[in-house]
């Protein structure tokens, strides 16, 4: 491809205009999803079958039939990797695009010593977004144990930064979006008095003590009054607009139901959205992606359906509604599973090898980049690291991936410290 190989990717492509991050927490296998191996051993290829797909020589799992449809729209990267199968310190790795530098116990949770999550360094150097939040998070931060695990806030950036968390599910009747939910109570009038009242005690508060906490707070203050007066952003939340057919095509399941959120909060202007996938879906527990036991079953009947029928409605609706081209939606893991299985037939952590998808926002899609050998196990072509992803990422928004952020002590950082995959533009 002649455009792919003189593409000047020193240029961010600016084709994107927002992104969406599904991520699959626990670790996908990419030998049970993206990159079946049929031809080897059946304690590395499993009972699945790999079918065809609507493009030429692609073959995906034949668990995921809705996806094998629209191949043509999203490109499978078959030769990711990285170094760390810890949990908290992958996930870190994959959503910020660089290593974790703090060491266990410290490392399982969230710091302001840490790099920030995309979505707020997108704010920190974009700016924010016009009556919907800039930065969002559903239905809640990734934590199966204990607090949150790193890289899903601000970190060194600071709370302003830090993403708008709904913390509830959108599958069930009572969901509510926050802040942004209107309280029928509260007139504009009240909330404008309340707010009036609230600079005023903030004045004297920093005429008694300036500093850069109190600064940061106030910032937070007026943020969270103009999500609640927005309009916007109140509808953009609401799910029950949409129809009983369209929840029923995403699925009516927490994941399914977060990502048609998303959707959502997209065609309103928010400019980037993390679904994340909780183990505790619909409050029936298990082990999520995390498949260390009974592996193919959990996928066959808990993990794989729901992915196949949420991320293929996504694509199909931004498809209908001109949106694909400048939405980026990103499907990825914290690392893969093992090539082999385990004696309780479940597959473990693997980050020397795994799989992710994009589509939108520019990338070409019906290709498949890089290759991993005849186990899965390690990348054979074209490897692409956390931070070439990141890179890619920003590239396709318009940012250049080198642009410098600074830490509270003012130590610049680039956004990303990898290259924007050529053949994916």
């Amino acid at each position: 491809d002649t455009h792919a190989r003189t593409y000047d990717l020193k240029t961010p492509g600016g084709k994107a205009r927002s992104v969406i991050m599904l991520f699959l927490s626990g670790g996908p296998s990419h030998l049970d999803m993206w990159d079946l191996k049929p031809d080897a051993p059946e304690e590395i290829r499993g009972t699945f079958t790999p079918i065809a797909t609507n493009v030429p020589g692609v073959e995906i799992s034949e668990h995921m039939p809705r996806m094998a449809k629209i191949a043509d729209k999203y490109a499978i990267i078959r030769s990711m990797h990285h170094g760390n199968g810890n949990h908290p310190a992958a996930m870190y790795w994959m959503m910020t695009g660089s290593p974790m530098t703090r060491t266990a116990p410290q490392a399982v949770t969230l710091s302001r010593e840490d790099r920030p999550h995309p979505g707020a360094a997108l704010t920190k150097v974009l700016g924010p977004t016009k009556g919907t939040p800039p930065f969002v998070m559903v239905p809640e931060m990734i934590s199966p144990v204990g607090p949150p695990r790193p890289g899903q806030h601000a970190g060194f950036l600071g709370a302003g930064f830090d993403p708008y968390l709904v913390n509830s599910d959108p599958n069930l009747p009572d969901f509510s979006a926050g802040a942004v939910a209107p309280d029928i109570d509260i007139t504009s009038e009240r909330l404008s008095n309340r707010r009036a009242l609230l600079n005023a005690v903030d004045r004297t508060a920093r005429q008694l003590e300036r500093n850069a906490e109190a600064s940061s707070l106030d910032s937070c203050y007026e943020k969270a009054f103009d999500l609640v007066s927005s309009s916007a952003a109140q509808r953009a939340f609401d799910i029950r607009e949409e129809s009983d057919g369209t929840r029923d095509r995403y699925g009516r399941h927490t994941f399914g139901q977060s990502v048609l959120l998303a959707r959502r909060l997209v065609e309103s202007g928010v400019r980037l959205v993390q679904v994340n996938w909780v183990r505790h879906d619909n409050g029936k527990g298990g082990q999520g992606y995390d498949s260390h036991r009974d592996h193919l079953e959990w996928a066959r009947t808990e993990l794989l359906p729901p992915t196949d029928a949420a991320f293929s409605s996504l694509i199909e609706d931004l498809t209908a509604s001109g949106l694909l081209d400048e939405t980026l939606v990103i499907m990825m893991g914290e690392f893969g599973r093992t090539p082999r299985f385990n004696k309780e037939g479940g597959r473990d952590h693997w980050p020397q090898c795994f799989s992710a998808v994009i589509a939108g926002g520019g990338v070409r899609g019906g290709q498949v980049l890089g290759a991993s050998d005849k186990i899965g196990a390690h990348p054979t072509a074209n490897p692409v690291t956390p931070a070439d992803l990141a890179a890619t990422m920003y590239h396709c928004l318009g940012v250049d991936a080198h642009t410098l952020i600074h830490d509270q002590l003012g130590r610049p950082f680039s956004l990303a410290e990898g290259s924007a995959i050529r053949e994916l533009i």
